[in-house]
């Protein structure tokens, strides 16, 4: 009977604690650290229960937070300033500082931006890429007009990795997950740090282009819930950056990736944890957003970046 009442005194006790949905990716990175976070127990332990609802895409996932379907969901810097500039604010809570990557092949000569002149360039995310304008932001203070000396493909991550493979390009410029992948490979390596970019520019080089969102209205009205949830991430991340046991259990999340990808996702997820938002880190990231064409009179205030509590 003692057991039995301990049993329902604490399906009570989970059942009375605040609900955070998030919409995720199922095989996306943000996954694997929430998926962690769960089994770990860490919302419980800070006072919430997290409701983690995959999705297939990433136009799914946006549209699960954009009707109030879910609480939160993960999206990058520019996403949420493009909601901010048509009227539907966004509370953005830090995720990760990887932008990306430059791929070349391990015996490229391919060191410099000015080594990319008159070569093949695959570039994953459109032009609108953040890599890729950052790149070309770059290239033009060095007195190159990159997009116009170079012959340009445009696609979808996993086949500009294979067009990289089977020598249709001579580097591509991707989402850092999909790099980490080939690197793990062995024959495949970084041209130079996407980092370097943003150092050229007077940026921090620890900037948080990814991270959750929560509607404006919302997150102000549930502070004490987005405190708890930023509490038990950070633990998450600490956790998963000091104990790599933990990667073993998630590594069906990740796809099942071969030995060397595997680490490779593993360290390339841990350096891409962000350091803690100051009033510098935030005026930089708005200063990245004018690079990247949003309109400088029209930024995500300070307000909208979230700091936790020294």
């Amino acid at each position: 009977m003692i057991a039995a009442c301990l049993l329902l005194s604490g399906v009570a006790q989970a059942q009375s604690l605040p609900v955070l949905s998030l919409s995720v990716l199922q095989f996306g990175t943000a996954h694997w650290e929430l998926d962690h976070l769960r089994h770990r127990g860490l919302d419980r332990a800070h006072g919430y229960r997290l409701d983690l609802r995959p999705v297939a895409n990433l136009p799914a996932s946006r549209l699960a937070v954009t009707s109030g379907t879910v609480d939160g969901a993960v999206a990058d810097l520019l996403w949420a300033q493009s909601r901010y500039a048509a009227g539907s604010p966004f509370l953005y809570v830090p995720f990760s500082s990887r932008i990306g990557d430059i791929v070349v092949a391990k015996e490229s000569g391919i060191e410099t931006i000015a080594d990319l002149r008159g070569r093949r360039i695959g570039v994953a995310g459109g032009p609108d890429s953040k890599g890729w304008i950052l790149l070309n932001r770059v290239a033009s203070r060095q007195g190159l007009a990159l997009k116009d000396s170079v012959e340009l493909q445009f696609g979808a991550p996993p086949l500009l990795s294979q067009a990289l493979k089977r020598g249709q390009v001579d580097a591509i410029v991707t989402y850092w997950h999909f790099a980490a992948r080939l690197k793990g490979q062995g024959e495949w390596r970084s041209a130079f740090a996407m980092e370097e970019l943003l150092s050229e520019l007077g940026l921090d080089t620890n900037l948080p282009v990814l991270g959750y969102v929560f509607p404006e209205g919302w997150a102000q009205s549930h502070q004490d819930l987005i405190d708890r949830f930023a509490g038990s991430l950070r633990q998450a991340k600490q956790e998963l950056a000091e104990e790599p046991g933990h990667w073993q259990r998630i590594r069906a999340l990740m796809r099942n990736p071969a030995p060397g990808e595997f680490e490779a996702l593993r360290e390339g997820f841990v350096a891409g944890t962000p350091a803690p938002l100051t009033a510098q880190r935030i005026s930089d990231l708005q200063r990245l957003l004018e690079l990247t064409g949003a309109d400088p009179d029209h930024l995500m205030p300070a307000a909208l970046f979230y700091r936790e509590a020294p």
